[in-house]
């Protein structure tokens, strides 16, 4: 049996309380929990990563006896898999074996419960407020005939916020603009304070006063940005049924942060990217999956469900199939409607399609390149995958500097963990 010959199969392990149950479909097709529950007659989910990583990175199961033994275990076949030759490849373990032919014996059942990775045709031509609208409507029957944002019931913004957001987006704005509004707040102040004083910013002496900590230690820029990410974190809270063993949302927001900002600094172009704004892209990056918490509370346990049951996808291509909208189109749509910079919202909704950005492209670019990056060392969520070598030339970056890069953010990642937990409401 040849490689060339043989099909993808991937193995899925689900359990309930009856035990556990093995499912078998063609490896890049998404794994439709409801079709393969009303199949089995039984309410199973997957496992979680950690535990099936465990099961199958187990050294009984390489020999003859304990594959048979697997196979022993209640099986639910798609009907799309051929009848021989199949090489499966489980996704959490990297474990692979090759099946001749699919077991037969009195626990297999045959049926259909495996889709099409791709995104829906009916939201093909949508402007992304027609998509959310649609979504709105119907997982919330509600008909969306007043504004969109007074539906999405999410509290204001204050009004020191909105300051911020008006100097984010002044280019001549500078320090001096910045300290009034920051002494204004004293919530606001505190922080800041509280910032420049953390062990990972290392200031050299105390810090005395707000000019002090904006000006000596922080900076016009990193100011900004995690006052904003703090504001954002107030508004909405992180969801609590969220996909098991994933990374923290903060944490992952200032790893990406931390590693755009390093790329764009490095990055050697000839219209270079400012780092702020590309740090303030990373912070924001996947802020679209707390308003889906928001908005669809009902269907998200749904949703982690489904991106436990396929870890291959990409979590928007999971999101379209059970939501019908994805966290960078309604991400995207909100940070624009809140007139944060079109640098930030451009590359928030693009980070998957970052040629869709059009004269922002290379913010989007740094966003694409850092999450793949930063997945590979587990420091973020979603499939590990190959960077594309066009993309550090597009963007003008040696291997050696992004490798560098990367090795910065791993050593401060206990630091910036510390810092991402101001941006929890809950804390």
């Amino acid at each position: 049996m040849t490689e060339s010959s043989t099909t993808p199969v991937r193995p899925v392990l689900l359990h309930d309380r009856e035990g556990k149950v093995l499912a078998l479909l063609p490896a890049a097709a998404l794994l439709d929990l409801g079709r393969l529950c009303q199949l089995a007659g039984r309410e199973l989910q997957p496992v979680k990563a950690e535990d099936a990583q465990r099961f199958f990175s187990q050294p009984a199961l390489r020999s003859e006896s304990g594959l048979e033994q697997l196979l022993s275990l209640p099986l639910l076949v798609d009907e799309q898999c051929p009848e021989a030759d199949w090489q499966c490849r489980e996704p959490h373990s990297g474990w692979q074996f090759a099946l001749a032919q699919p077991p037969a014996h009195e626990r297999v059942q045959i049926g259909s419960f495996a889709l099409p990775a791709q995104t829906p045709q009916e939201s093909v031509g949508l402007s992304d407020t027609q998509v959310i609208n649609r979504a709105v409507e119907r997982f919330t029957g509600l008909r969306v005939q007043q504004r969109l944002e007074d539906l999405l019931g999410l509290p204001g913004l204050s009004e020191s916020m909105h300051s911020i957001v008006r100097l984010r987006s002044n280019p001549d704005a500078g320090v001096d603009d910045l300290v009034p509004v920051v002494k204004r707040d004293p919530s606001l102040s505190a922080q800041v304070m509280g910032w420049a004083s953390s062990p990972y910013y290392a200031a050299p002496g105390k810090v005395r006063s707000i000019e002090d900590a904006v000006i000596r230690v922080l900076g016009f820029d990193l100011v900004i940005n995690l006052a904003l990410g703090v504001a954002m974190g107030k508004v909405l809270q992180l969801p609590e049924d969220i996909p098991r063993g994933s990374i923290y949302h903060w944490d992952q927001a200032i790893f990406t942060a931390t590693l755009c900002e390093k790329l764009a600094a490095k990055a050697q172009l000839d219209e270079r990217p400012r780092p702020g704004l590309a740090y303030l892209a990373g912070l924001l990056h996947n802020f679209g999956y707390l308003v889906l918490g928001h908005l669809f509370p009902p269907y998200f346990s749904r949703l982690s469900r489904y991106i436990e049951a396929n870890p291959h996808l990409e979590q928007q291509q999971v999101e379209q199939e059970v939501l019908h909208v994805t966290r960078e189109q309604i991400g995207g749509w909100l940070l624009e409607s809140w007139k944060l910079p079109d640098e930030v919202s451009m590359a928030v909704r693009c980070q998957q399609v970052p040629e869709e950005a059009g004269e922002h492209q290379v913010y989007a670019q740094l966003l694409f390149l850092a999450s793949r990056l930063l997945r590979a060392e587990g420091l973020s969520d979603g499939p590990r995958v190959e960077v594309p070598a066009s993309l550090l030339e597009q963007l003008q970056l040696a291997p050696d500097q992004v490798r560098q890069a990367v090795d910065e953010v791993k050593a401060q990642a206990d630091s910036l963990a510390q810092i991402s937990r101001l941006f929890d409401a809950r804390n």
